[in-house]
């Protein structure tokens, strides 16, 4: 099918005051690194429940001109002339894997964009349509599924329950004040509740969530200012796993640093939901810096660990997560300790289009999946602004033209039929035997 051909999606804009138009007669355009790409119907969807349209400022929006067949960048309305426009992106739901950014240049003097993911986003049929690819259609954070009411009612029964318990009380906050899904998912009894503990992390991320030295991206949440006690956790972890069938607890959030910072806390609370239960799923989410402290975790009951990596390549990971005390050869030996313990390991692959589907990165991973078979790959976007963390990974190698975030999938799931693909951590039960059927892939 040739441009022409094709039933583009209509091109959406902000003015200065946050106004959302379609233009008429211009295509939206995703990007991914130096591609640019008009979006058609066939290759987006409507955008997800859940999804937030953001308005991106010191921006102009890229756009493809339908008649005259090529892209424009505009910074003021055609219809209008007088009216500045800016660009319009999708922060998808969970479970989305972004294929496009949303198309625009920056202005001179832009700042940095806050943390979130800036998908490729349009107007078709009076709906808004989003460049994204569906891996996991758990409804675990679905919104719709976490009523206020039903979280308030939680959040007071917990009080009740254990009123001196300031692992609780910091969950209300997070439930309540950041509108986390994983703790209101605790309030009201289900699937995966958080356990964070670490005040300390051994990584400076460049796009942490809880701490940013960068004045210029503030951090989405504040990181917990207490290490709570074993006795608080196992609280916590027993009383989640007692109520909700096939339960799972996790240490490693967003709200806190490296959790095996913490794991003088961490190992006892394990032994005690152990000691109490062998039910439910223990699982940490980390950065595998310290292959020693994973180890005896394991020991103590941990049954799976998600490791955080936007790039199996040690150069372009160090330039990310710029570890302290520690390497990414430290980060593999983890891997391996856990598949040798027979853990179930996942990756937490922070990706963006334009990079993680360059040829290079592509050739990696595959590498990578070879030396080191873990079980599942979590496909979750990367939350940082695309056109500076573009840079700063063309400025670790060079980077060809991008292979299309969808061929990618393809491609690993065609060489690594068994490797399962999704966004959340898994029940224990699955761990053998998931249902393929949550992945298009």
């Amino acid at each position: 099918m040739t441009i022409r051909q094709k039933k583009f999606v209509t091109a959406v804009v902000s003015n200065q005051a946050g106004e959302i138009v379609e233009l008429e007669g211009y295509a939206a355009v995703g990007m991914a690194g130096s591609l640019r790409v008009p979006l058609s119907l066939e290759k987006t969807i409507s955008l997800p429940h859940g999804g937030e349209l953001l308005f991106l400022p010191d921006r102009s929006p890229i756009v493809y001109n339908i008649e005259k067949r090529k892209f424009e960048t505009l910074r003021w309305n055609p219809r209008l002339p007088d009216e500045a426009v800016f660009p319009v992106a999708a922060f998808n739901s969970p479970g989305y894997l972004l294929a496009y950014v949303t198309g625009y240049r920056e202005r001179r003097g832009a700042g940095r964009l806050p943390l979130f993911s800036y998908g490729a986003v349009g107007w078709s049929a009076g709906k808004f349509r989003s460049a994204v690819i569906l891996v996991d259609n758990e409804k675990r954070q679905d919104l719709r599924l976490m009523q206020r009411r039903a979280v308030l009612a939680g959040v007071y029964a917990m009080r009740r329950k254990m009123p001196k318990n300031r692992l609780r009380a910091h969950l209300e906050k997070c439930a309540l004040s950041y509108g986390c899904p994983a703790a209101k998912n605790f309030f009201i009894g289900r699937c995966e509740a958080p356990l964070p503990t670490s005040r300390w992390c051994n990584a400076r991320c460049m796009g942490c969530l809880s701490l940013q030295k960068d004045e210029a991206v503030p951090s989405t949440q504040e990181r917990i200012n207490f290490t709570p006690t074993p006795e608080e956790i196992a609280e916590i972890a027993i009383e989640h796993i007692g109520r909700v069938e096939k339960g799972v607890v996790s240490f490693g959030q967003g709200c806190e640093g490296e959790p095996l910072l913490a794991a003088h806390v961490i190992e006892p609370a394990i032994r005690r939901i152990r000691s109490a239960t062998l039910l439910g799923t223990v699982n940490m989410n980390t950065n595998a810096s310290r292959p020693d402290i994973l180890d005896r975790l394991f020991d103590a009951g941990l049954d799976s660990v998600r490791v955080s990596i936007n790039s199996t390549r040690e150069s372009c990971y160090t330039a990310y997560f710029r570890p302290k005390g520690y390497r990414y050869p430290d980060v593999l030996r983890s891997i391996d300790t856990a598949i040798q313990k027979r853990k179930f390991v996942s990756i937490n692959y922070l990706n963006l289009p334009g990079f993680t589907d360059s040829p290079e990165e592509v050739e990696s991973l595959s590498s990578f999946l070879n030396r080191h078979p873990i079980q599942m790959i979590q496909w979750r976007n990367l939350n940082f602004d695309p056109v500076a963390y573009w840079r700063l990974m063309n400025a670790c190698g060079p980077h060809g033209r991008p292979i299309g975030m969808a061929t990618l999938l393809e491609c690993i799931k065609n060489s690594f039929p068994g490797i399962r693909f999704g966004y959340f951590n898994p029940p224990k039960e699955k761990f053998h035997a998931m249902d393929r059927s949550k992945s298009r892939f």
